[in-house]
């Protein structure tokens, strides 16, 4: 699927946009408005990826925690280590097989999504940070020619940033 975005500066000039693409035979289904008072970024589908990278870490947690217990049980068991000496032979191993947890727990914030939950990451989140600051996004989809009708007309409106995309947002 063609995206169109165009980032819009107010309402009255969404709103036009919209009537000018409307009126040029693209159809209205075809076409979206986000921001105040319409569609929000998340009922038209743009991916939040703070909850992405969330979930990311949270399906590496499932299996990098036990596998980490499992590792640092079995590390302790075969190199007989004594690191702590008042907690004896297998709680040694057990208090091993935790601090390996830990480190597992550790691996799946930076391997599963942690860093860009940081750091902010995701081709959505520039227009989510528009929509935050007030402005509109008109969105077209459709074939590559409503996408060169609609990109002609919305170039002459003079948008603060017009951008096509192909595949999926």
């Amino acid at each position: 699927m063609n995206y169109l975005i165009a980032v819009l500066s107010d309402r009255i000039q969404a709103e036009e946009a919209y009537t000018r693409l409307e009126k040029a035979d693209i159809p209205t289904k075809q076409i979206s408005i986000l921001g105040r008072g319409y569609k929000d970024a998340d009922e038209f589908g743009f991916i939040d990826p703070n909850v992405e990278a969330k979930k990311g870490a949270i399906r590496m947690a499932y299996w990098l925690i036990p596998f980490g217990f499992f590792g640092g049980f079995t590390f302790d068991a075969i190199t007989t280590i004594d690191t702590f000496g008042w907690a004896g032979v297998p709680f040694n191993h057990i208090i091993g097989g935790i601090l390996g947890a830990i480190g597992g727990a550790m691996g799946s914030v930076f391997v599963g999504g942690g860093i860009s939950l940081a750091e902010g990451s995701g081709e959505a989140l520039p227009y989510r940070n528009r929509l935050d600051a007030g402005k509109y996004l008109i969105i077209v989809q459709g074939t590559e020619k409503i996408k060169r009708q609609a990109t002609t007309i919305l170039s002459g409106m003079n948008p603060e940033n017009l951008q096509g995309y192909q595949g999926e947002l």
